[in-house]
């Protein structure tokens, strides 16, 4: 149900939640206490974790984060375990906590460990400013770990968590996936296939005030496109014989792009160009060098690109159209060709997720906190969440509200800690209560 900008359309929420706010049972009340109770000491934990740099590079870092978590989900009688990756991808690897309850409906949580934010960072670890706090990660994702401790916390403290079957992973790498993604996300995929919900605790956004989650996110992948020409004396551009060279036929293949492929939800950015007599490029820095002179025609050129979308149908259309382009009408003297990678999986809006997104904005109106909206797919990046989606009905956006996530003014509002474990606790109560 989104209309042709990819936005929501929440008439189905709205007529789900209704006008009124419903009244919290005795044991909702008690669950909202409890979060408000430890608000002081969520504030702590979150401290504890955004001290500890953990860079996804850092694996010494993101273990340490681990165990600090880990400790609290023992605490609560979850079985935890550590997942290691294999040394070659070097990564730290994944926490992963089991709680078995009953027969009722079984839920995923999903976090990560891992900062953009590595070792050589000179941004402060933690730089509290009255009601907001600055420091690395410390909305993405930290505060929304620690929110989904808390909402766990609190139905304990209650006696909800006995009966509830719930799984939480929090993985290592979530900032830099490590290769191959079927090895890295291996285990998050047998876990959602055995869970009937996924709750991910990413940063909350706000849209024209009104708090937002996630039903829908689009792909993360890209695109390397190679052209190539005949070098020769610049005298001879655009004749037969020396042809157009490699630079002005990438020229037409982007405006081909930006004129023909785009349509809503999709996006396709040409992040990195070079070209040239000879160019080469060094992935583990990320830079790119070519040498060239203003009279030869260049005979290489490539391109670096990002490509997202919100369905498999839309990446296909998008890749084809693009094949097209590449492939034919070339200028004279030119060839091109260009290969495409995937690393996350589009997750597409369905009726499911509508429903989930329903009761989660609910149990936010019920707590007097205000209707939950959904938030365009194309105002977010990709998440872990898009890996589960094809075996189980995922939302995200439950974690922490903070501004300028990746950057070196990333910050976190307080307040939002409580209002998060608030929400997703009575989320997880009503979704893993035993049916009479």
């Amino acid at each position: 149900m989104f209309n042709k900008n990819g936005l929501a359309l929440f008439s189905l929420v709205a007529a789900l939640c209704g006008t009124a706010q419903a009244q919290l049972s005795d044991t909702e009340q008690k669950i909202v206490a409890a979060v408000q109770q430890r608000s002081p000491a969520a504030l702590l934990l979150l401290e504890k974790a955004v001290r500890i740099n953990s860079g996804t590079l850092n694996p010494q870092g993101v273990r340490a984060v681990g165990e600090l978590f880990r400790a609290e989900l023992d605490e609560l009688g979850f079985q935890t375990r550590w997942i290691d990756m294999p040394p070659a991808m070097k990564r730290a690897g994944h926490l992963v906590a089991s709680h078995e309850g009953g027969a009722g409906k079984r839920v995923l949580l999903l976090g990560h460990l891992d900062t953009v934010f590595e070792k050589t960072s000179t941004v402060p670890l933690w730089e509290r400013r009255g009601d907001r706090v600055r420091g690395q990660g410390v909305n993405d994702m930290k505060g929304g770990d620690v929110i989904l401790l808390e909402a766990l916390r609190a139905l304990k403290s209650v006696g909800a968590l006995d009966p509830a079957n719930v799984d939480v992973m929090l993985t290592g790498d979530e900032e830099r996936a490590g290769k191959p993604l079927q090895v890295a996300r291996a285990d998050m995929v047998a876990l959602a296939k055995r869970a009937d919900y996924a709750l991910s605790f990413e940063g909350s956004n706000k849209h024209q005030g009104v708090d937002t989650a996630s039903i829908a996110r689009r792909s993360s992948g890209g695109w390397v496109l190679r052209v190539k020409g005949k070098p020769a004396h610049s005298m001879g551009v655009f004749s037969n014989a020396s042809g157009y060279g490699a630079i002005y036929e990438t020229a037409r293949i982007l405006n081909a792009f930006r004129e023909q492929v785009i349509e809503p939800s999709l996006t396709f950015n040409p992040g990195l160009v070079y070209g040239g007599t000879d160019v080469s490029y060094a992935e583990d820095t990320a830079t790119a060098s070519a040498f060239g002179k203003s009279n030869v025609i260049a005979r290489d050129a490539e391109v670096l690109g990002d490509l997202r979308y919100l369905s498999p149908e839309q990446g296909e259309r998008a890749r084809q159209k693009m094949l097209g382009i590449v492939s034919s009408g070339n200028l004279p003297g030119t060839s091109a060709s260009i290969r495409f990678t995937e690393n996350y999986p589009p997750m597409p809006p369905t009726e499911a997720g509508q429903q989930l997104a329903a009761r989660y904005s609910q149990a936010s109106q019920d707590a007097g906190l205000g209707r939950i909206e959904l938030l365009d797919p194309g105002l977010r990046g990709a998440g872990d969440v898009q890996f589960v989606a094809p075996y189980t009905v995922g939302i995200d956006g439950l974690g922490a509200q903070g501004r300028g996530a990746h950057t070196d003014d990333e910050d976190l509002e307080i307040a939002s800690i409580e209002r998060g474990a608030v929400r997703a606790a009575l989320l997880i109560y009503r979704l893993t209560r035993p049916t009479p």
